[in-house]
């Protein structure tokens, strides 16, 4: 027989870093490794009420305060068998396990239920994001404007002739609007491609020898890990930077995973896992910044490579999307946030009662192992009894196993 076979409804107890809390009752015969306890099933005690009892916030903290080992940490059985509790009869055991389950159902289905909700809210975003960049969220803005509003085709003729102005021979034309890819546009929008509108700067790495965590130099962003709502998180800085990016440059992460964006909010570096745009002339930054999240996907699958996608400067200066007036640019982004912000609110308020979620779990776990989640029965057998069973029972297969090793060490000397 295997030391650690395990049976259906025996209780699993991982011993291997304790404070993640994994217990699981068996429902299928198996082989455990060492790193799980097992407790087998028991005439006297409910496995379900032993499980649950491990998943209670004092048994967790009790179990992880005598752990042994740095890199894996374990508690042994001879340590957790020290544990203290209130045991009742097995028919009051049985009646708290079927209230925690009971209640644990319907916080699993309202979990479920708020998690569903959060996928909706993402669904939503996108819909906003969708809508704006087609001028549905600022139609009846556009036509209460429209005597005022300078046609967007007049933005990109203007920055150019701005930048050949500054670069003179350096200038190089933008590439053309792709004509397989027209738009439906509101009157007064263009079709435009990055190139027209921004500056496209590809980040570089700099001598390792030039990282620090000491905030020496400039912060320096890498790549996803760093990207945030709007602004990315420095978790290094650079002291010999090479690319320097400005106030107010849109990031996007050109390696993968392609696509997400952030505002720099300061003059920093970025390293080969990004590229900055650049708005030039009459463009408003975060509406750069929504316009290319809405556009995530594809942008994404422009990527292309063999060990991993990467997006390369040209793609980028030819990717082409709607362009509305300046005023109205503003207005899209007025939105945006207004309508991100209900978003926001209520996931807040979801996040908030995901987490009350779990702290009732955990009070109900405490309540049932009090004595406060079920009603004592006068007719159940006093818990006094079960234990002189249980101490008899264990008594019993001590004196079983004793007589088997003087069996089996009768039989090594006469085979000697």
């Amino acid at each position: 027989m295997f030391p650690n076979t395990t049976f259906d409804y025996n209780s699993l107890y991982g011993k291997l870093r304790p404070y993640l809390n994994k217990v699981y009752i068996a429902q299928f015969d198996g082989v455990c490794s060492t790193d799980i306890l097992v407790f087998p099933q028991s005439s006297h005690i409910s496995n379900k009420f032993i499980a649950y009892r491990f998943l209670s916030p004092d048994f967790v903290s009790f179990a992880s305060q005598r752990v042994s080992g740095v890199q894996h940490p374990r508690v042994s059985w001879k340590d957790i068998g020290q544990f203290s509790l209130y045991l009742p009869p097995l028919s009051e055991q049985q009646r708290i396990v079927t209230k925690i389950e009971e209640f644990f159902t319907r916080l699993d289905a309202g979990v479920e239920a708020l998690k569903k909700i959060k996928v909706q809210l993402k669904r939503y975003r996108q819909a906003v994001l969708k809508y704006a960049f087609e001028g549905k969220l600022t139609e009846k803005w556009r036509e209460a404007h429209k005597d005022e509003l300078e046609p967007a085709s007049v933005l990109p003729e203007r920055i150019k002739a701005e930048r050949k102005k500054q670069l003179g021979n350096k200038y190089k034309e933008p590439p053309p609007v792709d004509a397989s890819k027209l738009y439906e546009l509101p009157k007064g929008w263009a079709q435009a491609t990055l190139a027209e509108i921004a500056e496209i700067v590809l980040g570089q790495s700099p001598p390792s020898s030039t990282y620090n965590k000491d905030h020496h130099g400039l912060p320096f962003y890498q790549g996803k890990a760093e990207f945030g709502s709007f602004y990315p998180t420095p978790q290094q800085w650079c002291s010999s930077p090479k690319k320097i990016v400005q106030k107010n440059d849109v990031l996007i992460s050109v390696r993968a995973p392609v696509g997400p964006t952030n505002i720099c909010p300061d003059i920093s570096c970025i390293g080969r896992g990004l590229a900055a745009i650049r708005p030039l002339g009459e463009i408003n930054s975060f509406f750069l910044l929504y316009l290319l999240r809405a556009a995530e996907h594809e942008i994404a699958g422009k990527g292309t490579g063999t060990t991993f996608d990467a997006i390369t400067g040209e793609q980028l200066r030819s990717f082409d999307f709607p362009l509305p007036p300046l005023p109205e640019q503003e207005r899209i982004t007025e939105e945006i946030e207004r309508h991100f912000s209900v978003a926001d609110e209520v996931e807040q308020i979801i996040d908030q009662s995901l987490k009350r979620a779990q702290g009732l779990r955990q009070s109900i776990l405490k309540q049932a192992f009090e004595g406060k989640l079920v009603p004592q029965d006068p007719n159940d057998e006093p818990a006094e009894k079960l234990l002189e069973r249980i101490k008899a029972e264990k008594a019993r297969i001590e004196e079983e196993k004793k007589a088997k090793k003087v069996t089996s060490r009768k039989g090594k000397k006469k085979g000697g």
